[in-house]
């Protein structure tokens, strides 16, 4: 199994912290948000990473590099770094399409790098079969990309603009694709990147592109398990206080 980490977005909202670094490097009980993921990724057998960078790129990679050289001298883990040049100008669907020759036609495990969760949610989707995305329950409003289900827990619709009350909760930003999906994906991802110029939008617009063409997630409740994603100041100190649920 493969990773995919998106880490090249420039965390805007949540100045001054990001000032000086990117998101994923902010700490959380004396640890990074990237350090926390990957050693849980890490303790779930995974050692195979791809890790999009951009903004303060340099950092990510150097940080990993210092913090995992002796993983990745043992060769018990191997990166793949991916440079977003156009970080400034485009959203996550495209660092997701940058990540193509690393995993088109494979099962890989995608996850947004402003996460904190516990290690328990990756073991959790890598026992899923097929492709599948992880949801918490809890009151919605406009920001939260919102996932709505049918009677069989397949998702049939995942945005922000749906009406909250027909949601069944928000998408985590952890996803388990199949190689059938992944091949799916990235031929999607080519027509709305290359044929579309749509790469300033979130990848989950073609997560649902692809449910009419008959793919899509299973989706799998992980309320019960820790998570939560750092957008704003308002997070990351609600994120600090949480940390002893870790």
């Amino acid at each position: 199994m493969i990773a995919v980490i998106l880490a090249a977005g420039m965390a805007t909202r949540l100045r001054p912290l990001t000032d000086r670094c990117p998101k994923c490097l902010l700490e959380v009980g004396g640890k990074s948000l990237l350090q926390r993921s990957l050693d849980a990724l890490m303790e779930n057998g995974i050692r195979m990473f791809v890790v999009v960078t951009g903004y303060k790129g340099e950092m990510i990679e150097g940080f990993i590099r210092d913090h995992y050289q002796e993983q990745i001298a043992r060769g018990d883990a191997a990166f793949r770094f991916i440079d977003n040049k156009d970080y400034a100008t485009t959203n996550n669907i495209y660092s997701l399409w940058l990540a193509r020759p690393e995993v088109d036609g494979r099962e890989f495990l995608l996850l947004d790098s402003d996460l904190l969760y516990d290690s328990k949610l990756i073991t959790v989707m890598l026992s899923q079969p097929g492709a599948a995305l992880s949801v918490n329950r809890h009151p919605l409003g406009e920001e939260e990309m919102k996932v709505v289900v049918d009677n069989d827990h397949t998702i049939v619709a995942i945005n922000k603009t749906c009406n909250p009350a027909e949601a069944y909760g928000e998408s985590v930003g952890v996803e388990k694709f199949s190689a059938e999906y992944s091949t799916a994906l990235f031929r999607e991802l080519r027509k709305m990147i290359v044929d579309e110029g749509l790469s300033n939008v979130f990848y989950e617009k073609a997560f649902e592109r692809l449910i009419p063409q008959g793919h899509a997630f299973r989706m799998v409740d992980t309320t019960d398990i820790y998570s939560t994603e750092l957008d704003t100041i308002e997070d990351f100190d609600k994120a600090k206080e949480d940390n002893g649920k870790l």
